[in-house]
């Protein structure tokens, strides 16, 4: 009777083993499917000025839109994570030093990584936040680019991405944006600026750098990997509604909320988002709580 059980017992397991080892087969097949489409889009003529203003306005959005924050604080590139089953997850070097961007690399390369999540061949970046940058208007796109342009060459040779099982099925089931060029109407038509002054619009357009960890709607939700801590809402239904505009600046300034809890950089960066001018601040304040 033992004897029956147990090859009763072994079977199922072999069975059980037999039917994941092939869906992630299936799985793993469907996700480099998607790391290697090519993309046909149109990119349209931008006009890159390389002034003292958009180069200190580049330099800002550097820092606010996260781009330091994952390229390392000089844009040289950094190993970001390396989990044995999450992967090794490795941002570029922005630069044109050794390990980094290729010589030729031109403004058009630069709008298709930034505004498609694309590379060079037209398949997608893994990881690139493209969803939020999709939507910056022309002036800061092409500040954005010129900055990027004036970096001064750092020779810094990383390691490959990879990207390990449970990556992979991270990806497969699109808990983590993995490949965002999915996410975006490649087709969107560009809004030439928005006036930077206190305002609902100005509130709306700076809260799509939000949209990456607190959802589209800005609700927040489960956290975006295993282990990691639930993803706070941030509308007027959550604390931010609770909060004055000099309480939100607090926080985003300091990490210190009203609370009396100190917000963990590692899953809310206040030390990007001190980075913001008191106009942009306030905008998002007013955008954050009227939702």
């Amino acid at each position: 009777m033992i004897r029956k059980i147990l090859k009763y017992l072994l079977f199922t397991l072999l069975t059980i083993i037999v039917v994941a080892a092939a869906f992630f087969t299936y799985a793993n097949i469907a996700v480099n499917q998607r790391f290697e489409k090519s993309y046909q889009i149109e990119l349209k003529p931008l006009t890159i000025s390389h002034d003292s203003v958009s180069l200190a306005l580049g330099e800002h959005l550097s820092v606010i839109k996260g781009c330091t924050d994952c390229h390392a604080s000089d844009l040289g590139g950094k190993v970001m994570v390396d989990d044995p089953a999450m992967g090794r997850l490795v941002t570029p070097n922005l630069t044109k030093g050794k390990g980094g961007l290729p010589a030729d690399y031109s403004t058009e390369d630069w709008i298709k990584a930034i505004r498609h999540g694309l590379s060079r061949e037209n398949t997608p970046l893994k990881l690139m936040p493209s969803q939020e940058f999709n939507l910056l208007t022309e002036k800061d796109l092409a500040a954005l680019i010129a900055y990027c342009q004036s970096l001064a060459p750092i020779d810094r040779e990383l390691p490959k991405l990879e990207i390990r099982p449970v990556g992979v099925l991270l990806t497969h089931f699109d808990k983590i944006p993995m490949v965002p060029a999915e996410l975006i109407d490649h087709h969107r038509e560009v809004v030439a600026d928005i006036p930077n002054e206190v305002s609902l619009e100005n509130g709306q357009y700076l809260a799509t750098s939000c949209s990456g960890c607190h959802r589209t709607d800005l609700k927040g939700g489960d956290g975006h990997i295993p282990g990691s801590p639930k993803v706070a809402d941030i509308t007027g239904s959550g604390n931010v509604g609770k909060w004055t505009e000099g309480q939100f600046i607090t926080a985003l300034r300091t990490g210190g909320t009203p609370e009396g809890k100190h917000l963990d950089n590692n899953f809310m960066p206040w030390q990007m988002t001190k980075a913001y001018t008191d106009t942009e601040l306030k905008s998002l304040y007013i955008y954050l709580k009227s939702l």
